[in-house]
């Protein structure tokens, strides 16, 4: 792949469809950018396939896994990249999205220029995210049909937050290993790997309570039916007037979960060097707006109404930014902020239980 064409791709492209993940990237040490930027992009394009509800979850499916066969090398078969281009990219709305969709040639380049060992990586990580969205398809009923589907049980949506974000946590750690010597002590990378993995579940929980009013409306419910059971609710009920305050008590038992999770996802922050400010905003920069959001949730008496979000501001966000940078060096001073931010949390669910008793 030429210079010009991995510029435009980790550039432009990947700014346009992901705004966010590319301010992360931007303070990448360099060797991490494009492994790490591969295997999004790869992803991204994965998962436009599976959310493109103009196409049949069946057909979806297909396209799904044929990509993820021509990633991972079972086939060198090019054919689904023109059945992709004619299928799924003109029904893209978001330009950006359908020029991902058109640009897989040489994303799949670029994939096939990177080392033996960050091209095995990418690939592993994409096949499991592409298992999650594998998961959707399979369980959730066509966003077109009116019917909500609930996962079962806890441990359900724990394995859901593993295969679309706690793997990305796994794989981020293993990049940094293999890419930014010294930073990581040898001797704690499997409790590094374990923490990077709660570190995505608790990015994905947020992403779960935070947009469950708009999943619902398209036939998923990432609220296990066990948790619903115990109120007397089922998923359909959840679309209901006054549902956010009869699910309230579920929503705090999850932002505990989240809670616990990313508490391993600032130890794993403080284990990087307190000069390692590019690997630390990384980190920082999503357990912050994870926070935030959380704090914006239990503090929304209607979560469940996609038009009363729960999403921070963008000056929220800007502020974020420049407050981290200052801060990234102390510990003492992340774990002020990260204390306050965790105690409003708690003060807030403690009294939401108290007033529900």
């Amino acid at each position: 792949m030429q210079n010009s064409t991995r510029a435009f791709l980790l550039g432009p492209l990947l700014k346009g469809v992901s705004r966010s993940f590319y301010l992360t990237m931007r303070v990448l040490p360099p060797g991490m950018r494009d492994p790490v930027g591969e295997a999004y992009l790869l992803a991204r394009a994965a998962d436009t396939i599976a959310d493109t509800a103009l196409i049949s979850p069946e057909r979806r499916l297909a396209l799904l896994l044929a990509l993820r066969e021509r990633i991972d090398g079972t086939t060198n078969d090019n054919g689904v990249l023109a059945q992709l281009t004619s299928e799924v990219a003109g029904q893209q709305t978001h330009s950006d999205e359908k020029l991902l969709l058109e640009s897989l040639a040489g994303a799949l380049d670029g994939l096939a220029q990177l080392d033996d060992g960050d091209r095995a990586a990418v690939r592993d990580i994409v096949t499991t995210l592409t298992t999650g969205m594998e998961l959707d398809l399979r369980t959730f009923p066509d966003e077109r049909s009116g019917d909500v589907q609930a996962l079962a049980t806890r441990d359900d949506l724990d394995r859901y937050t593993y295969l679309v974000a706690g793997c990305v946590g796994e794989f981020w750690t293993k990049m940094t290993y293999r890419h930014v010597p010294g930073a990581l002590a040898p001797s704690l990378e499997t409790t590094m790997c374990a923490r990077g993995i709660r570190f995505g579940k608790a990015l994905q929980l947020v992403n779960v309570l935070r947009d469950c009013g708009k999943d619902l409306r398209i036939g998923r419910c990432y609220v296990p039916a066990s948790m619903l059971d115990a109120f007397g609710l089922e998923a359909r009920d959840l679309l209901q007037p006054g549902a956010s305050l009869r699910a309230q008590p579920i929503l705090f038992d999850l932002v505990g979960v989240a809670l616990e999770h990313f508490r391993a996802a600032i130890d794993y922050t403080f284990a990087l060097p307190r000069l390692s400010l590019r690997l630390r905003l990384a980190c920082l920069w999503p357990i912050l707006i994870g926070l935030e959001t959380l704090e914006r949730l239990v503090s929304n008496d209607d979560w469940l109404d996609p038009a009363k979000t729960s999403r921070i501001t963008r000056n929220d966000v800007y502020r974020i930014l420049a407050c981290s940078t200052v801060l990234a060096p102390s510990n003492t001073l992340l774990n002020r902020w990260f204390t306050r931010l965790i105690d409003r949390i708690e003060a807030k669910i403690h009294a939401g239980i108290k007033a529900q008793n």
